[in-house]
């Protein structure tokens, strides 16, 4: 038991450490892995491999082409980057071949945009691709490096370490990173290692420890998987809800829009999900060659504005059909709400017909609705009014809905009531 509460207590140190100010909202920006991998071999695919160039040129399309007013800021180099070798000091560097210019130039470059630099690093041997890892040695040296070349995020991945490392390793960092004195958003893969689940994750810690962490499977280029992440995340929306908030967030990992493998109404659907969810948007994908509608979806300003709101309250699954429709809440700011009615149908539009009073708002109300994707303004819903959304197979519709009239003692309790409590769901 003692060894236990030993190793609680050890994991508790960095509580007031890690209160970095960082990631208030979800962070946003692009990273390289789910699209590009660890391709490597920059002599047959040269646009394509982990280089500096890679980087280089998205950060200009983040800089160029609308993505960074809207929120999207962070440039992440995943796995892959470095020499397979530490140097003779013991420090990472990056393969002198593949990033020519180093890291801190690729972060001055970054930085002249208006943008931030991601990295990757592992907390084991080697990082999953096979590249040198971070042992627990090794911890501050490499905080200490990562922040002397500018960077500004760090993902800790866990491959090749024991969950005693990790134990000991993920709270290190944080601490080291602080240490520094320079702001990096840090977010581990501590989780993801551990099943996601207590017991064997706690989530308190974790939210004293890191700004957003994975907690499930990597995503792949297929809906299939799209819908294995959805579902683990709703199924365990009890204990991972409550763990999320302004500075600690779930991350159901990347955005996979503008690939291969969504169409257009599933790709509306990851968007609207990943919103829902108050996830990170970190899309993987080649921002030099993104189709029109990919790119409506990624900027629609009103998805982005619900994703990024102040409350930072994650949103629940409240309604499970018969009929293959689902109903998600996300609770915001100023006692709105973003609805969103998924279909997992896979034959033809479907017309699900449903009240606000169904849905648990509160009584008497009424809300201005917009939807999210139309951008049209259907004013004056009453709680008590039946509607009637159609939704296409494997899509979303996705409402904002602001109130235009509540009950007074109701303004009071949308101010006041913490997540998870009470049966208004739409006031939480």
């Amino acid at each position: 038991v003692l060894s236990g509460l030993a190793l609680a207590l050890a994991l508790a140190l960095p509580s007031v450490a890690l209160e970095n100010g960082l990631a208030r909202t979800p962070p946003m920006g692009w990273m390289s892995w789910e699209r590009f991998r660890c391709n490597v071999d920059c002599q047959a695919d040269p646009r394509n491999c982990i280089s500096e160039q890679l980087f280089f040129e998205m950060a200009d399309r983040l800089a160029e082409d609308g993505w960074r007013e809207l929120g999207y800021e962070y440039i992440n180099i995943d796995d892959c980057w470095s020499a397979k070798q530490r140097d003779a000091a013991g420090q990472l560097v990056p393969d002198p071949k593949r990033f020519p210019s180093g890291i801190k130039a690729l972060a001055d470059y970054v930085h002249a945009r208006g943008l931030k630099l991601g990295i990757y690093g592992d907390l084991g041997i080697f990082t999953c691709g096979g590249y040198p890892g971070t042992m627990l040695e090794h911890v501050k040296q490499d905080a200490q490096t990562f922040a002397a070349w500018g960077v500004d995020m760090l993902k800790l991945d866990g491959c090749y370490s024991s969950a005693e490392e990790q134990a000991k390793g993920y709270p290190e960092m944080a601490r080291a990173l602080n240490a520094t004195g320079r702001p990096i958003v840090y977010s581990c893969s501590w989780p993801a290692y551990q099943g996601g689940l207590p017991p064997k994750v706690n989530y308190t810690i974790l939210a004293e420890i890191c700004n957003l962490w994975r907690n499930y499977d990597d995503i792949q280029d297929s809906w299939e998987s799209v819908l294995s992440i959805v579902d683990w995340f709703f199924t365990n929306q009890d204990v991972l809800q409550p763990a999320a908030g302004p500075g600690h967030w779930n991350d159901p990992d990347m955005l996979i829009i503008g690939n291969f493998g969504l169409s257009y109404e599933q790709s509306r659907s990851q968007m609207a999900l990943w919103t829902v969810m108050a996830a990170p948007l970190l899309m993987s994908t080649d921002l030099r060659t993104i189709s029109p509608s990919a790119k409506e979806i990624l900027q629609n300003r009103l998805m982005i504005q619900i994703n990024q709101d102040p409350l930072g309250i994650q949103g629940r699954r409240i309604v499970k059909e018969k009929s293959h429709i689902e109903v998600f809440l996300r609770p915001l700011s100023q006692a709105a709400s973003a609805l969103v009615f998924f279909s997992r149908r896979t034959d033809m539009p479907f017309r699900y017909t449903t009240s606000l009073a169904k849905l648990h708002f509160p009584e008497d109300a009424v809300y201005e609705v917009q939807d999210v994707y139309v951008g049209k303004i259907v004013g004056a819903l009453k709680t008590a009014d039946n509607f009637s959304v159609v939704i296409n197979p494997s899509g979303v519709v996705m409402w904002y809905l602001r109130p235009m009239a509540l009950p007074l003692q109701l303004w009071h309790v949308a101010r006041q009531q913490a997540p998870g409590e009470g049966s208004r769901p739409a006031l939480l």
